[in-house]
């Protein structure tokens, strides 16, 4: 197995204490956002063989295994992370397959450069993705119902808010989130700064179910994804809960550390929260307008210990091994590519000793054995 040198992005949204914290080193007072382990061109994980991109490059089928290449052609289809969010991040979905690729095709035949700031597809896959919680973690998933987000609204006492109210107590329901989100994201600009900002001082004043907007709001002052946010499922994972994020699903994360794991791709579309472009058309083409339970996973434990969280996608799936004190080693060898992540107490890969956010690569076949007492995270795909 490779050890794993991984690169620590530093964006302005990240915790300045999280990911030290875990790792067990000196907060540096700048922000550490997202920790990537994997062979994504942006920053791929670095081994004693050359970066992991250059590993898989070099021989796919003996790396990810003759299976893997032929679904998923010669790439390592994930990309695992642990994120430390300090401050809300954007506002956003992703496209489902179809989408990316007619979106990508398009924007390729028009001539938009891939560092365009008005580009929206920068790749041709989509971006299913599962967030796992270490420590408590905020974030929003999904539409609420709207009638009870016409109550949230109503509740503030906003006149200005009153049409948004009237149209989320409309049916249909699907109509009703459209024209909302529609109203909210090209309502004048100073107007809607200024019910942005009355909103947020109600929000701040009543706390409780408010509270996590006045948050939001005191980080993106006047930005309309403060509105089009209290539109969305607040949810609070606690360590060891996920959610899992498919095409379409308006999203953020919040506050707190977890470990994500995607497919590989860069294919956003931004509804607030973020000074860069947002694409209204286009971001009301992908959105699927329905309300419902966000749907927490607990992990689906298995005879041998592992503990699964299902997803609908093959390109990852994530599982978790506790090793309590004294459990005999473990074989995780499989056919596939997996990536190994601890995240608590001590544990031996192979010839490797992992502390919390350390991790390492094992090919496809080759030998994976664990002991020791702590928690490993497994990154592999599904064939």
């Amino acid at each position: 197995m490779d050890r794993l040198d991984n690169t620590v992005r530093p964006y302005a949204w990240g915790s300045t204490t999280a990911i030290p914290a875990l790792l067990g080193t000196e907060p540096t007072g700048e922000p550490q956002a997202e920790m990537w382990m994997g062979a994504h061109p942006g920053a791929p994980s670095r081994t004693g063989r050359g970066t992991l991109a250059e590993v898989v490059d070099a021989a796919p089928e003996r790396e990810l295994g003759a299976a893997s290449v032929a679904k998923f052609g010669p790439r390592l289809p994930f990309l695992l992370k642990l994120l430390a969010a300090g401050a809300p991040l954007s506002l956003q979905v992703h496209p489902d397959l179809a989408q990316a690729r007619a979106g990508y095709e398009d924007e390729e035949r028009r001539g938009v450069p891939l560092d365009a700031p008005h580009r929206n597809y920068k790749d041709a896959n989509h971006k299913p993705e599962l967030i796992c919680a270490l420590t408590e973690f905020d974030g929003l998933c999904g539409f609420r119902p709207p009638a009870e987000t016409a109550d949230l609204l109503d509740g503030l006492g906003v006149a200005s808010l009153k049409p948004y109210v009237d149209l989320l107590r409309a049916h249909p329901e699907d109509a009703a989130l459209r024209e909302v989100l529609t109203a909210v994201l090209t309502a004048d600009h100073e107007e809607m700064s200024r019910t942005v900002t009355e909103t947020a001082a109600a929000c701040d004043r009543l706390g409780g179910a408010y509270a996590p907007y006045a948050d939001i709001a005191h980080h993106y002052p006047g930005d309309p994804g403060v509105l089009a946010a209290m539109l969305l499922n607040h949810v609070r994972l606690q360590p060891g809960e996920a959610l899992y994020l498919g095409a379409g699903i308006p999203h953020a994360y919040l506050n707190g550390l977890g470990v994500e794991i995607m497919a590989n791709s860069d294919n956003v579309l931004r509804c607030g929260l973020t000074p860069k472009h947002v694409d209204v058309p286009e971001l009301l083409r992908i959105v699927r307008f329905e309300a419902g339970d966000p749907g927490v996973l607990r992990p689906e434990a298995s005879p041998d210990g592992e503990e699964v969280y299902e997803t609908p996608i093959d390109e990852f799936r994530l599982s978790r091994h506790v090793l309590p004190e004294g459990t005999a080693a473990r074989d995780l060898t499989l056919p596939t590519p997996q990536i190994l992540l601890c995240t608590a107490g001590t544990v031996r890969a192979g010839e490797h000793e992992l502390t919390p956010g350390q991790s390492v690569f094992a090919a496809a076949g080759e030998k994976a054995e664990v002991s020791g007492t702590g928690t490993l995270f497994r990154a592999t795909v599904l064939l």
